[in-house]
């Protein structure tokens, strides 16, 4: 027994072993996309069970998760692994494992006694809660959405201990079960809707009737499960925890200093939120429903590209900045930026074209509100994929600060925005998606102003010269694009998946490729390895180059 069990860690330890920024940054993109899939598929089972016969069940299941995410997201989440990271990275790098395992122990107990706390408050609160959040919602859909929101209260308590122990691998340059995470959660939830939705027996005894209730099931299963895979990711990591707060340890006490402004930030934007869904309450049945499938949609490009590669680059950042290199990390962090607009400005002009096919994606008969909001999310799509590098260009620094005072900025701009374009100008869901985009520009034009600042000469002639070449790729493309989309048009029978993704697939095909041969021609290093790859796989062999 004990053989096996070494072998199983010895196994476990290869999986996990350590990452260069390049994989890091391709496994996480990976992952992220598999786990996106999986919640395209999750978004479409749920759909085609109830957006048809049930919309008031799917804005009450929308709603439910606003307050546990809002607590999550404003005492654990990015708070935790931008602050905790850096301080962890700094405790390693001078050889002080101890230390650096009494500061990952303690965190892993405060965060679980903070959020146990909260998830209580939650559940015994959830009435009046969501009352304030929806008011204009009916009774039946106020009452679905607290009944549901008790049982995904326990998301808070199950994240942050898993959020400890992720940040953990992710110091130290570990990511394969890190990336399993999200996967998993979205399995739970797929399970809830396939399974329990039906009711759960047990010895022919009905313990659970079953309906849109067996769905919150699933997300407390997929909680469970991320916790689980997370856990197993510390094999061979060498931790030793302890069942004990060390109040005295220096880390710890510095990471609960730079803890608040980022939770204060990362809270300010579940309060948009949480205004926006205010607001949706008063519109259509389904509009929240709507407006959440959209923004899930503008939401993968960022998840995918701006956080995926932020995520990988933020531990070779903070030890560049512990080490005061600071031409490394101009080097670095000016490639990475170049790399993440490339890759963005492409996927929001086919994103644009393609949100009639996108929408139907999720919903099989088509969703014109949820194709309409998504294209008014665009603008903030391309804006928050080069948010997060930016960001975390501070967080290395130990600078939580800055970011937070952009982003009270912001938010206050955006709820401004939001109420004067739905309840005076009468946009509906479309001022929502407007006020987003408008507030997204303003937050990365200040940030990236403060950023150059912060990293002198890292926006020099040269990259803003290649970020102008971009730009004229990605109008070029815009036009392949939109013939593509008048060509393979969707016809009145095409409501299958299978009818639609063909044709989105071979418009996004072409689109790209010719992104990428422009972008060649016109000199961009960003389409070499992508132009390599090809030849190599199509030729069997590479040569180009670019700069």
């Amino acid at each position: 027994m004990a053989a096996r069990r070494n072998r199983v860690k010895q196994a476990v330890a290869i999986v996990n072993s350590k990452l260069s920024v390049k994989w890091a940054a391709m496994l996480l993109s990976g992952s992220t996309l598999f786990a996106s899939l999986l919640g395209f598929y999750r978004d479409r089972l749920l759909n085609r069970m109830y957006y048809g016969n049930y919309k008031i069940g799917l804005d009450a299941y929308t709603t439910a998760f606003l307050v546990p995410d809002f607590m999550y997201f404003l005492l654990v989440s990015g708070a935790l692994s931008v602050s905790f990271i850096p301080v962890f990275n700094e405790k390693l790098s001078k050889g002080k494992w101890k230390s650096a395992w009494e500061l990952s122990s303690s965190l892993i107990n405060f965060m679980a006694l903070i959020t146990l706390i909260a998830s209580i408050l939650i559940m015994v609160f959830a009435d009046p809660l969501v009352r304030a959040i929806v008011p204009d919602m009916s009774e039946s859909g106020q009452a679905l959405a607290i009944s549901m929101m008790r049982v995904i209260a326990i998301n808070p308590f199950l994240f942050a201990i898993a959020t400890v122990i992720a940040s953990m691998q992710q110091a130290v340059g570990r990511f394969t079960f890190y990336a399993m995470a999200p996967a998993l959660y979205n399995i739970g939830i797929i399970i809830g809707a396939q399974f329990f939705t039906g009711g759960i027996n047990i010895f022919g005894w009905q313990v659970f009737d079953g309906g849109i209730m067996g769905v919150a099931l699933g997300v407390v299963l997929g909680s469970i499960l991320q916790l689980l895979v997370s856990a197993i990711g510390l094999m061979g990591l060498g931790f030793d925890y302890q069942f004990k707060i060390y109040w005295k340890n220096t880390g710890f006490r510095q990471v609960l200093r730079l803890l608040p402004a980022r939770s204060l930030d990362q809270g300010l934007d579940y309060i948009n939120g949480l205004v926006e869904t205010n607001l949706a309450s008063g519109m259509a049945a389904g509009t929240i429903r709507a407006f959440q499938q959209a923004s899930t949609l503008a939401l993968l490009p960022v998840n995918l590209i701006g956080v995926s590669v932020s995520n990988a680059f933020f531990p070779s950042m903070s030890d560049a900045v512990a080490n005061k290199d600071t031409q490394r990390l101009r080097t670095e962090l000016r490639r990475i930026i170049r790399m993440i607009i490339w890759i963005a400005l492409p996927v929001s002009v086919v994103m644009f074209f393609g949100r009639g096919y996108l929408s139907r994606f999720l919903v099989e008969d088509g969703a014109p509100l949820i194709a309409g909001i998504l294209g008014a999310l665009i603008v903030a799509m391309l804006f928050r994929t080069m948010y997060h590098i930016g960001a975390r260009t501070f967080y290395a620094h130990q600078d939580t600060r800055t970011p937070l005072y952009v982003s009270c900025f912001s938010i206050f701009f955006n709820i401004v925005l939001a109420i004067v374009f739905t309840r005076v100008l009468g946009f509906g869901a479309y001022g929502l998606a407007w006020a987003q985009s408008i507030m997204a520009v303003f937050e990365v034009v200040i940030l990236y102003v403060l950023m150059g600042r912060k990293v002198p000469g890292l926006f020099d002639f040269q990259f803003v010269h290649a970020v102008g070449r971009m730009l004229g790729a990605t109008l070029l493309t815009a036009v392949v694009t939109y013939i593509g989309v008048r060509t393979f048009q969707i016809q009145s029978n095409d409501s299958g998946f299978w009818s639609i993704f063909p044709k989105f697939a071979l418009i996004s095909f072409i689109s790209f490729a010719f992104y990428v041969w422009v972008s060649h021609h016109l000199k961009l290093g960003e389409a070499t390895p992508v132009i390599e790859r090809a030849r190599k796989i199509l030729f069997g062999r590479a040569g180009v180059k670019g700069r």
